[in-house]
């Protein structure tokens, strides 16, 4: 790995020098893509600079404890050892996950939709804490999130939320969210103290550049428009400003209610009633393209359960990587990096395997 980052390293100098270049500055595209690997070389060049300082003080503290007499400091030399030396394994596992060849989607916008399954007003209230714990993430990360549509449950929670991510590595990091997550905890509602089991769905749709929108045929879509339901006002009693949109050729329906504009919501519905059309275009794409078992790596299907939540033992459960933490807690507060970053590693090791199978 060491060879792979002096190389990565020479080459960061190198784009470094050709951003400067009055040619490059010139040509938009050129520039775009030099600046787009500058900040994925900046990235790596701090994860090792911050490495070595770690390793740096890790051997100062080895070899201070070669030499200490005091039990007492002695003790505390140790607690230090021991913590960074934790703390370098980390750094090189997040290393590792960058040193994943980058993919032209990875900051791409994508399309959260988040839905309630089995289990009722307990999946609706696990949706709300799951939006929750997506938006603590993007905060934690730099993103921004955009509200797109979502339904209310009368007991709390949603009973679907869709919004648009956007940031550096979005999709990168986000594309494996996507299947059943599974929840185990005693309900609000459960007098007799019983863990219950519900589910919650999770779709990622990229949402397509300008290049690669799908064109409708308007004479293709049904809308209608109706009256707002749940917070707003006054507003929501007058204004039939909510829109539902159905695609005919394919049945599928979107609906936004967000905005007090119907001409917004509109907008709104098309992004996602776009997104929706292109995602399925892909996939089909995909799987005409691809064998059955390349097609299937990492598409995320959402019929799959990929993780379970644990409520009573604080654990948390991906079943893919068969990776178990013991901070339900953390992880609910957007501490997600541990499975996101181990995800993206797992999954480029098997689309290398099906290729390499392919080969044989």
């Amino acid at each position: 790995m060491d060879e792979q980052i002096h190389k990565l390293l020479k080459r960061f100098e190198k784009v470094e020098e050709l951003l400067g270049k009055e040619d490059v500055l010139a040509d938009q595209k050129q520039y775009r893509e030099l600046a787009q690997e500058h900040a994925y070389l900046s990235e790596i060049r701090e994860e090792w600079k911050g490495i070595a300082s770690l390793e740096k003080q890790l051997q100062e503290n080895l070899e201070l404890q070669k030499t200490e007499k005091d039990a007492e400091f002695l003790e505390v030399i140790r607690q230090e050892i021991a913590s960074l030396q934790e703390a370098v394994v980390k750094a090189r596992q997040r290393l590792e996950a960058l040193l994943i060849p980058p993919d032209p989607r990875d900051s791409r916008n994508i399309i959260l939709e988040v839905r309630a399954g089995t289990g009722g007003d307990e999946a609706a209230l696990f949706v709300g804490d799951c939006v929750r714990m997506y938006k603590l993430y993007a905060d934690k990360k730099g993103w921004k999130y955009e509200l797109l549509s979502c339904a209310s449950s009368e007991m709390g929670g949603f009973k679907e939320y869709v919004m648009v991510l956007s940031g550096h590595n979005v999709h990168r990091l986000m594309q494996y969210e996507a299947g059943t997550h599974r929840v185990q905890r005693v309900p609000k509602t459960e007098a007799q103290g019983r863990v219950h089991t519900s589910a919650i769905t999770v779709a990622i749709l990229l949402e397509p550049g300008e290049e690669e929108k799908v064109v409708l045929d308007e004479r293709d879509l049904k809308i209608d428009t109706y009256r707002a339901s749940g917070a707003g006002g006054q507003h929501v009693n007058t204004t039939d400003s909510a829109v539902r949109i159905t695609h005919i050729p394919t049945g599928t329906v979107v609906y936004c209610q967000e905005e007090r504009s119907q001409h917004k919501n509109k907008d709104k519905a098309m992004r996602l009633l776009v997104a929706k059309i292109s995602e399925e275009k892909r996939i089909k794409a995909e799987k005409e393209l691809a064998s059955l078992r390349s097609s299937q790596v990492g598409t995320g299907d959402r019929s799959e359960r990929i993780r379970t939540y644990n409520f009573p033992q604080n654990r948390v459960t991906d079943h893919r990587i068969e990776l178990t933490l013991y901070k339900l807690n953390l992880i609910m507060d957007g501490d997600l990096d541990e499975f996101t970053e181990a995800l993206v590693a797992y999954f480029h090791q098997q689309k290398l395997a099906a290729v390499g199978d392919a080969a044989l």
